[in-house]
């Protein structure tokens, strides 16, 4: 069993939730996921199944896009509805202001973590920290948004909807935090739903419901996508059967002698069959395509 299946995150679990509720339907254990979300949040969970699990960690598309609700006026410790309210005020933001503002947000830019997260200070995740009560310096790190569009605005309710289309490592909350602090009213995220994640789209993905009746069918394997998917649009490379032997075993294919080069970045490696072998770059100034990661070691 091996392949990727992107699954609908409901509301309420955690993405290891889902994994453990789905080891237990599919029967195995070697689930991985990539792209954690929100408890509160909604949406495209790609799991990785079997062999599938080693690729969980080099995805060449880590772009995402989102849609999210605001409520303008409020300020939580969590940056969402879920948390404990910090500051309560009475809100007049307009339309225009925050479209205004909304142009300020796009491009790169840094963003500082909020304490309520996965990201580790020295070995500890922040949420473990926030929970205790403490609040700990952390780093910014720079992020892109490549567009927000504003999907909704509700003046008299101070509520808006928008679709975030950003590159990894991006908090949706805190972009809506500090938006809120830019307006100087306060904002907190109200709702959160994934709508693609790793090159797959909301409408490819299938609920938890709609897994357990592909088992009690016995359709499951069916509709595993291959790895390949993930890869489609990263340069191809084919090997013939002598290269092929030579990559598995681990060999430095030589570029020069073989007439390569001239491709930056990762490289998806493939023989003549089809079979992707795995995913390469070519590094000039050593003469040699070298190996990222092995994806294909059957004999």
């Amino acid at each position: 069993m091996t392949g990727i299946l992107p699954v609908k995150k409901p509301a309420g679990f955690t993405s290891f939730d889902v994994i453990g509720k789905l080891r237990g339907v599919v029967k195995t254990r070697k689930i991985g996921h990539s792209g954690t979300l929100d408890p509160m949040a909604t949406g495209v969970l790609p799991l990785f199944f079997g062999g599938a699990t080693k690729v969980c960690d080099m995805l060449p598309n880590e772009d995402k896009r989102y849609v999210a609700d605001i409520k303008f006026g409020i300020v939580t410790d969590t940056q969402d509805t879920t948390g404990r309210v910090l500051t309560e005020t009475e809100s007049r933001v307009t339309k225009t202001e925050f479209e205004h503002v909304i142009s300020g947000f796009i491009g790169r830019q840094m963003q500082l973590p909020p304490m309520y997260s996965a990201v580790k200070v020295n070995g500890r995740p922040l949420y473990d920290l926030a929970r205790e009560g403490k609040t700990v310096e952390r780093a910014q790190k720079e992020i892109v948004v490549y567009n927000i569009v504003l999907k909704d605005f509700d003046e008299h309710e101070q509520t808006a909807r928008i679709e975030v289309s950003c590159g990894k490592g991006t908090f949706i909350r805190t972009l809506i935090h500090d938006m809120g602090e830019k307006l100087g009213c306060g904002a907190s995220m109200s709702a959160l739903e994934r709508t693609m994640a790793a090159g797959f789209d909301i409408s490819e993905c299938y609920t938890i419901s709609e897994v357990e009746e592909m088992m009690q069918s016995g359709t499951f394997e069916e509709h595993l996508m291959p790895i390949e998917r993930l890869f489609e649009d990263l340069p191809r490379l084919v090997l013939n059967d002598f290269d092929k032997r030579l990559y598995r075993s681990g060999v430095p294919l030589e570029l020069r002698k073989r007439g390569w080069g001239g491709i930056e970045g990762n490289i998806a490696v493939f023989d003549e069959s089809g079979m992707l072998l795995g995913i390469s770059f070519m590094d000039e100034e050593a003469n040699e395509l070298k190996l990222r990661k092995m994806l294909n070691t059957d004999k």
